[in-house]
């Protein structure tokens, strides 16, 4: 330590120090550097791969579309199956077909959902629904609901109850897409404040989807979370429910406090004019 306090006393530490700071400097920059342009050169790669698989996946889905090709004939075309088991490949493709599903309906939007399934893509999505990381639990969510794969549904809605909004507005939203009203009938046990933005969101889902049975959206104003009939209120009155009209009366009547008691008035009046 005497040293120490010697050489600094001294001056002498500070050419040393000044020497190791720049190289250090010099040599983290030129890492940081190195990273970059592999970053880039690998982006740059991924993309190209992207529009080479693209021009493929156009043209087999083209197939499975119009001409009735089955994944069973897919199967026998080695060059495809060689890249159908690269991870890169399979999210290419999963994007197009999600993507043709939202712009086809009928027996042509079947077809896609069946491939989905016959390809084994359906495991995948599962595989993300089980991910730890909120982001990939999103995409698995977004993929199951848009192929309607309602055997996905209680697995979906028991991430309505993450503590990331994100990833719990976009399970209520695939619950509401895959089962209507059930997929916000739980919401009456919930014990977590539903906040205006998700209220928002679930309202917007209900309007996207145009879910017609409307039976069981009651239900939220018997719950003791507030903010669960405040959410019942709004569907009420922007779904414009006039049937549910009796029970909007019920809960002005009998309504837990005062801030309620005005939104269900509000309500009941917008129904009833």
């Amino acid at each position: 330590m005497e040293n120490l306090w010697e050489l600094y006393k001294n001056g002498q530490w500070e050419i040393p120090f000044l020497t190791f700071s720049i190289y250090l400097f010099v040599s983290a920059s030129f890492i940081f550097y190195l990273i970059i342009v592999a970053s880039r050169n690998r982006n740059i790669k991924r993309e190209k791969l992207r529009v080479e698989y693209n021009v493929l996946i156009e043209k087999v889905m083209s197939s499975i579309i119009f001409e009735d090709l089955l994944y069973a004939e897919i199967k026998n075309d080695k060059n495809f199956m060689v890249l159908f088991d690269t991870s890169f490949f399979r999210a290419v493709l999963i994007e197009t077909i999600i993507n043709l599903h939202k712009n086809y309906e009928g027996v042509y939007a079947q077809k896609l959902e069946q491939f989905y399934k016959d390809s084994g893509l359906i495991k995948d999505s599962f595989k993300k629904l089980k991910n730890f990381k909120w982001e990939i639990k999103c995409k698995g969510i977004t993929e199951l609901s848009e192929f309607n794969i309602k055997e996905a549904f209680d697995q979906i809605i028991a991430c309505a109850k993450a503590r990331n909004k994100t990833l719990k507005i976009t399970a209520i939203n695939a619950g509401i897409k895959l089962e209507g009203t059930k997929g916000i009938v739980h919401l009456t046990e919930h014990a977590d404040i539903i906040d205006e933005w998700t209220q928002v969101n679930i309202i917007s889902a209900f309007k996207k989807h145009d879910i017609g049975d409307t039976k069981g959206v009651e239900l939220l104003l018997e719950s003791q979370n507030t903010t669960v009939v405040s959410l019942g209120l709004k569907l009420i009155k922007e779904l414009k429910l006039t049937q549910k009209v009796p029970f909007v009366a019920e809960l002005t009547a009998n309504a837990p406090n005062t801030i309620i008691k005005y939104e269900a008035q509000s309500v009941l009046q917008a129904l009833t004019a």
